[in-house]
Formats: C-alpha cells, structure tokens, sequence
C-alpha cells in the first residue's frame, strides 16, 4: 500500500472509523472515475477539494455531483476571496496529491467543510491519500473523523 494511504489507514484507525482502504484497479482522479469502478452514483462520492481561503487551506468535501460555488463557501467562512490551491499548495496542506486527498492523515489539521447533500447516501466514498484508494464511509462518520462543519457548498 502507497504510504499516503498507509497513514489515511492509520488515521482512520485512530478515530475510530468503521471502513477501510480500498485499493482500485485504475485511478480515480475524478468522481465519474471512482464511481464507475465502485458501481455507485457519482452523488455518493465525497470529493476532496482543497481551496486556498486568504492563504489558508480549506478542504471542502463534496458531493462527486456538485460544483462548490466558491462566494458561498467564502461567506460561510468569513474569507475575502477562495479558489482553487495550486497542486503545491494542496501537498503542502495535506501531503497528498491532488485527485486522491483524503478527508484525514494530514500533517496538521486542515478547516473543513461537508456538503450536507452527502447525507442523502447511506454510504459514501472518500479518496485514500492516493489515486488508486478509497474508503467507505457514511456523512455523520465524516463529520465526526474530520471535525468538519455541514455546509451548503453548492
């Protein structure tokens, strides 16, 4: 197992989570992508998106069915300005690229959001610190993992 993965495994150990890493046959950069190898609806994949907030990173996860409306989300976070971090400013924050960033296993906590649009799903899926891994989750053990806030993203 990629060691990215390796510590998403163990973050996800120490809090408690009730799934597990899976590892894909393909990568899954995108929520088609991923949805397609683990046969669900793309609403049910939780996409990661790192955005840079007045400099900070902000992670915000997704619906794989959404597009995170970016003055929304700079409101409900009181920034100036968010868009979209650079692929080094994500590796930066989480330590993981772009297209497999997990909700967790970050080098220091990073702010974040959860679409509460994932809460439609009795099971969702989240990137496992690499493109080739995932993991089953639900909404409420995602929010409760990642000490993230609900939020209206779209």
């Amino acid at each position: 197992m990629h060691p990215n993965a390796e510590r998403v495994a163990k973050a996800l150990l120490d809090r408690g989570a009730t799934g597990t890493i899976v590892e894909l046959p393909d990568s899954a950069p995108t929520a088609q992508a991923a949805a397609e190898q683990l046969g669900c609806e793309v609403g049910a994949i939780a996409n990661s998106l790192v955005f840079d907030a007045d400099g900070a990173p902000l992670l915000v996860l997704t619906s794989g069915a959404h597009r995170v409306d970016t003055a929304k989300v700079a409101a409900l976070v009181g920034a100036e300005k968010v868009k979209r971090a650079s692929p080094e400013f994500v590796r930066d924050a989480t330590g993981q690229p772009i297209g497999g960033v997990a909700p967790l296993g970050h080098p220091e906590p990073v702010r974040t959001l959860v679409d509460v649009w994932l809460d439609r799903y009795d099971q969702v899926w989240a990137a496992g610190g690499h493109p080739h891994t995932v993991f089953p989750t639900t909404y409420e053990e995602l929010l409760r993992i990642t000490g993230g806030t609900p939020a209206e993203v779209e």
